[in-house]
Protein backbone atom coordinates (compact mmCIF):
# COMPACT_ATOMS: atom_id res chain seq x y z
CA UNK A 1 0.00 0.00 0.00
CA UNK A 2 1.43 3.05 -0.82
CA UNK A 3 1.20 6.96 0.05
CA UNK A 4 -0.62 7.58 -2.83
CA UNK A 5 1.74 9.75 -5.03
CA UNK A 6 1.98 10.06 -8.83
CA UNK A 7 5.00 10.47 -10.08
CA UNK A 8 4.66 9.61 -13.85
CA UNK A 9 6.93 11.06 -16.80
CA UNK A 10 4.47 12.87 -19.62
CA UNK A 11 5.98 10.23 -22.09
CA UNK A 12 4.31 7.70 -20.48
CA UNK A 13 1.00 9.23 -20.20
CA UNK A 14 -1.47 8.43 -23.33
CA UNK A 15 -1.78 10.80 -25.54
CA UNK A 16 -5.37 11.52 -27.18
CA UNK A 17 -6.48 13.63 -30.40
CA UNK A 18 -8.81 16.37 -29.13
CA UNK A 19 -11.59 15.31 -31.45
CA UNK A 20 -14.09 18.73 -30.79
CA UNK A 21 -14.86 20.16 -34.21
CA UNK A 22 -13.47 23.13 -33.90
CA UNK A 23 -10.05 21.92 -32.62
CA UNK A 24 -7.17 21.27 -35.15
CA UNK A 25 -4.09 18.88 -34.44
CA UNK A 26 -4.84 18.87 -30.84
CA UNK A 27 -3.63 16.30 -28.18
CA UNK A 28 -4.16 15.85 -24.77
CA UNK A 29 -2.12 14.38 -22.06
CA UNK A 30 -4.22 13.62 -18.26
CA UNK A 31 -1.40 13.77 -16.47
CA UNK A 32 -3.27 13.53 -13.02
CA UNK A 33 -6.64 13.29 -12.21
CA UNK A 34 -9.87 12.24 -9.75
CA UNK A 35 -8.73 8.70 -11.54
CA UNK A 36 -5.28 9.13 -9.87
CA UNK A 37 -6.46 9.79 -6.85
CA UNK A 38 -6.48 14.01 -6.82
CA UNK A 39 -9.35 14.77 -5.00
CA UNK A 40 -9.59 18.66 -6.42
CA UNK A 41 -7.73 19.32 -9.67
CA UNK A 42 -6.99 17.78 -12.85
CA UNK A 43 -3.83 18.83 -14.57
CA UNK A 44 -3.41 17.77 -18.10
CA UNK A 45 -0.58 18.68 -20.80
CA UNK A 46 -1.72 19.62 -24.65
CA UNK A 47 0.74 19.06 -27.57
CA UNK A 48 -0.47 21.35 -30.38
CA UNK A 49 1.33 20.88 -33.72
CA UNK A 50 2.20 23.87 -35.84
CA UNK A 51 -0.41 25.96 -37.03
CA UNK A 52 -3.08 23.59 -34.67
CA UNK A 53 -5.14 24.88 -31.92
CA UNK A 54 -7.72 24.02 -29.24
CA UNK A 55 -11.43 24.21 -29.17
CA UNK A 56 -12.92 27.65 -29.01
CA UNK A 57 -15.73 27.00 -26.71
CA UNK A 58 -16.79 27.99 -22.74
CA UNK A 59 -17.56 26.56 -19.63
CA UNK A 60 -18.78 27.40 -16.49
CA UNK A 61 -14.99 26.57 -14.77
CA UNK A 62 -11.83 28.57 -15.10
CA UNK A 63 -8.39 27.32 -16.41
CA UNK A 64 -4.53 27.74 -15.16
CA UNK A 65 -2.49 27.34 -17.96
CA UNK A 66 1.17 27.37 -17.68
CA UNK A 67 3.01 27.45 -21.71
CA UNK A 68 6.45 24.87 -20.82
CA UNK A 69 7.51 25.40 -24.89
CA UNK A 70 6.46 27.07 -28.00
CA UNK A 71 4.67 30.47 -29.13
CA UNK A 72 0.57 31.13 -29.24
CA UNK A 73 -2.07 33.56 -29.38
CA UNK A 74 -4.40 33.40 -26.61
CA UNK A 75 -7.98 33.93 -28.01
CA UNK A 76 -10.08 35.16 -24.13
CA UNK A 77 -13.32 36.42 -25.22
CA UNK A 78 -13.19 39.66 -27.26
CA UNK A 79 -9.14 39.52 -26.50
CA UNK A 80 -5.90 38.03 -28.43
CA UNK A 81 -2.57 38.02 -26.35
CA UNK A 82 0.74 36.36 -27.38
CA UNK A 83 2.27 34.08 -24.80
CA UNK A 84 5.33 31.61 -25.29
CA UNK A 85 7.10 29.43 -22.77
CA UNK A 86 7.33 30.54 -19.16
CA UNK A 87 3.70 32.07 -19.69
CA UNK A 88 1.11 31.66 -17.25
CA UNK A 89 -2.57 32.58 -18.22
CA UNK A 90 -5.63 32.41 -16.54
CA UNK A 91 -9.17 31.76 -18.44
CA UNK A 92 -12.13 32.69 -16.82
CA UNK A 93 -15.41 30.56 -15.95
CA UNK A 94 -17.52 31.42 -18.76
CA UNK A 95 -14.94 33.20 -21.60
CA UNK A 96 -15.15 31.81 -25.15
CA UNK A 97 -11.44 31.15 -25.50
CA UNK A 98 -8.71 29.21 -27.98
CA UNK A 99 -5.28 28.73 -27.82
CA UNK A 100 -3.53 28.88 -31.47
CA UNK A 101 0.22 27.35 -31.93
CA UNK A 102 1.47 30.70 -33.88
CA UNK A 103 5.13 29.34 -34.17
CA UNK A 104 7.27 26.31 -36.62
CA UNK A 105 7.63 23.90 -33.14
CA UNK A 106 5.09 21.97 -31.22
CA UNK A 107 3.29 24.12 -28.10
CA UNK A 108 3.49 22.25 -25.08
CA UNK A 109 1.11 23.70 -22.68
CA UNK A 110 -0.10 22.38 -18.99
CA UNK A 111 -4.00 23.13 -17.81
CA UNK A 112 -5.35 22.46 -14.64
CA UNK A 113 -8.92 22.37 -13.91
CA UNK A 114 -10.90 21.92 -11.32
CA UNK A 115 -13.01 18.76 -10.46
CA UNK A 116 -16.88 19.67 -10.83
CA UNK A 117 -19.17 18.37 -7.86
Amino acid sequence: MGCGCRVVHFSDVERSRVEESSSKDTWVRWLISWEHGAPNFAMRMFEVEPGGNTPLHSHGWEHEIFILEGEAKIICGDEEHEAREGYAILIPPDVKHSIVNTGDRMLRLLCLIPRLR
